[in-house]
């Protein structure tokens, strides 16, 4: 198997979509666990299965349905991925990140990407939501980055910058949006591990020390590659847990415990979602 994405691969999802859809969506979200009543209420949707589409990556995760849901919502037409596939369930890095690439070529210009992540900042509390500003990719500083391989001048340049990947006109809507809902939105810098185990607390420790305010396994190779791409993107986390460095002795975390607490954020989540795409 290649270790890289060729313009067949991705031209032969695109077709694939194309051939299932005549909506043209210029948002798209990626919807972490949970998320499944938001893509359920998009308008007069086309739905297809991931294993419908040529070198799609599939998720094998609770929670993520695993197809695309592409129609309208709040008036806008977009292109959701419900669940995505991670690095840890074996698919390489740069297959992972073949739906961005997928929705650039359809036209999608604005990336929207939730996910669940765990607080290592102490003022954030399980319930939280935190907009990303910033990101530190684990895997990515080892050299196992998505764009790793021949440049794709059709996408982005060999070296993209990464200040501001998270757009901030974006996140300050979402901050306006989410006060006009009621609430407040914390705002950190989320750390990209590899998983599937949960940090130690040795590895969180290190990861407070460098700025880390949340951790998750997903979302940064995207971003990487919605960057290089030219892309807005505006990322949010669910804080479903707290990742704490030096944790009670018999402190045992589980994904159920995640998923539990995700079910609590889903309602605000959801409606900051629909808020945003209204302002769009």
């Amino acid at each position: 198997m290649t270790e890289f994405l060729s313009h067949l691969d991705i031209d032969a999802a695109v077709t694939a979509v194309r051939q299932k859809t005549a909506y043209q969506p210029t948002i798209g979200l990626v919807l972490g666990s949970g998320l499944n009543q938001l893509a359920d209420a998009i308008e007069n949707a086309d739905i297809i299965p991931y294993e419908e589409i040529p070198n799609w990556p599939a998720s094998t995760v609770p929670g993520h349905s695993g197809r695309l849901v592409i129609g309208q919502l709040e008036g806008k037409t977009v292109f959701v991925q419900q669940g995505r596939a991670h690095y840890y369930e074996g698919h390489p890095i740069h297959k992972i990140v073949m739906p961005i690439r997928v929705m650039k070529r359809l036209g999608v210009n604005t990336l929207i990407v939730t996910n669940a992540a765990g607080g290592i900042n102490a003022s954030f509390s399980p319930g939280d939501l935190m907009l990303i500003k910033d990101h530190l990719n684990m895997p990515g500083l080892a050299g196992n980055n998505p764009l790793r391989g021949p440049n794709d001048d059709s996408f982005g340049p060999r070296f993209p910058d990464m200040i501001d990947a998270y757009t901030p006109a974006l996140r300050k809507l979402a901050h306006e949006t989410a006060v006009s809902l009621g609430f407040k939105l914390q705002e950190g810098t989320y750390a990209f591990v590899g998983g599937p185990s949960f940090e130690t607390p040795a590895e969180l420790r290190f990861l407070r020390t460098v700025g880390a305010d949340a951790v998750g396994m997903s979302t940064v190779p995207s971003v990487v590659v919605a960057r290089h791409a030219g892309m807005r993107i505006l990322g949010i986390s669910s804080i479903t847990n707290m990742a704490v460095p030096d944790p009670v002795p018999g402190t045992e975390l589980t994904h159920e415990e995640v998923m539990e607490t995700g079910k609590i954020i889903v309602p605000r989540l959801e409606a900051l979602l629909r808020g945003i795409l209204q302002k769009i």
